[in-house]
């Protein structure tokens, strides 16, 4: 990758996978965050998602966040890549305070920074052409960075569970990837509301963004005014002997904050969107998914199939390799 190694990569691994859980119960006989699993070949999606941001970056510049009931395990899977930081969230208080954790981090040791969004529960292929995108997100995100960069997927079918994005106006042509602007968000649509955005060109929202830390910051107290002074008082602390105690203490009154539905959606002329093309994107949510997007690229999954008996059945036509991606033949050996 020629991307100057200058920008700060998140890797949200904070979340519980509750929908695959009875999956995972049943396989490995525990319970076992989903990012943690490793459900083809040899890498957990979470080990996936930090390679993927060490190509960019160099691994002093990615940030993690993890539950504080995750254990030990986060670390023992940071084989290979030395220098992570990796923050522990003392509770779960949705997915605003989840980013803005480590956006303190980053802005106290970087405040100029441009930092790279990825959720961990990810599946993206081919990952050259994924990162080629992430690539033409920064250095969008640098060239404007009054805006946030959000990677968009068109959609093969009605999705319920993902966030849409409703895209306006090309407002740069300069390479192959379309940078859009934002008409509005949908958030957990109901049947008819996901009907009318794929039939008026809505794509699907990965929550995979590139935006400028101060930009971030801005919308922060704009959006989130009660929450954005607990932050400002941990910036403070950090790297101090008070740094523990101040993080337990703005986690007891920290409020839960949506960065989708309370941020995205409410400010979408801050946003722009990029189309990822030619990439078979998925969020590993739910257990047919997984089983989906394995058997378009002709892979089975690590779990028996037969676990899938008690779980709801895979519809006929969720296994349809969409028209956009990528052919993959068979033999081709993934991860």
């Amino acid at each position: 990758m020629n991307t100057p190694k200058k920008h700060w990569a998140i890797v949200l691994a904070g979340g519980e996978g509750e929908r695959v859980r009875p999956l995972v119960q049943s396989w490995l006989g525990r319970h076992r965050p989903k990012q943690y699993c490793t459900f083809v070949g040899t890498r957990s999606m979470f080990q996936h998602t930090l390679h993927r941001a060490a190509k960019l970056t160099t691994s002093d510049r990615i940030v993690t966040v993890v539950a504080h009931g995750h254990g030990s395990e986060p670390w023992t899977q940071l084989d290979g890549i030395s220098g992570i930081k990796v923050l522990r969230q003392p509770q779960n208080r949705d997915t605003a305070a989840g980013i803005f954790l480590p956006l303190a981090y980053i802005r106290a040791r970087d405040p100029d920074a441009t930092v790279v969004l990825y959720p961990s529960d990810h599946f993206v292929y081919p990952e050259d052409r994924f990162l080629e995108v992430v690539q033409i997100a920064v250095q969008t995100a640098e060239r404007q960075p009054w805006r946030l960069v959000l990677l968009g997927v068109q959609p093969d079918r009605l999705e319920l569970e993902y966030g849409w994005i409703q895209p306006g106006s090309t407002l740069d042509q300069s390479t192959s990837w379309h940078v859009r602007a934002v008409q509005a968000f949908l958030e957990k649509p109901d049947f008819l509301q996901a009907s009318r955005a794929m039939d008026s060109g809505a794509v699907w929202n990965t929550l995979i963004l590139a935006a400028k830390v101060q930009k971030l910051w801005e919308l922060g107290w704009q959006c989130f005014p009660e929450m954005m002074p607990l932050f400002e008082r941990l910036c403070g602390a950090i790297g101090g002997p008070e740094e523990g105690k101040v993080l337990d203490a703005i986690y007891r009154v920290m409020p839960e904050r949506n960065f989708s539905s309370e941020l995205l959606q409410q400010a979408p002329e801050h946003v722009t969107m990029i189309q990822l093309n030619g990439v078979l994107w998925s969020d590993w949510g739910k257990p047919e998914r997984i089983v989906e997007t394995l058997l378009k690229i002709g892979k089975q999954p690590a779990f028996p199939l037969s676990l899938l008996s008690t779980l709801p059945p895979i519809q006929a036509s969720r296994v349809k390799v969409r028209s956009t991606c990528v052919s993959v033949k068979k033999h081709i050996t993934v991860y």
